[in-house]
């Protein structure tokens, strides 16, 4: 006869652990960006240390997610989309504001 032992870790599990990591870190993203909407906004306080921390904190998601190869072509792509034009963005924002002090 085979003893039955009891399974502590399943896929189950590890896939609800995995989500809960993901919400807790987008909450906690989100909050830090709106922090630093606020502070620039209202305070007129520059936040760059809280900028380097969410930056930080994606840089080494996507470092780890490299090392292990679990990246898709259609994430990178979708990824330098996002970036590009994110920095047509800022690009306007800050050719708008500056024309704006003249």
């Amino acid at each position: 006869m085979m003893k039955s032992e009891s399974v502590d870790i399943d896929e189950r599990t590890i896939a609800v652990e995995n989500a809960s990591v993901r919400t807790g870190y987008l909450i906690l993203t989100y909050g830090i960006l709106l922090d630093i909407v606020y502070r620039g906004a209202l305070l007129r306080e520059a936040a760059w240390d809280l900028m380097a921390l969410v930056g930080g904190a994606g840089a080494i998601v996507i470092i780890q997610q490299a090392v292990h190869r679990t990246l898709s072509r259609y994430w990178i792509l979708k990824s330098v989309t996002i970036a590009f034009f994110s920095a047509i963005v800022a690009i306007a924002i800050v050719f708008l504001l500056h024309q704006a002090r003249w």
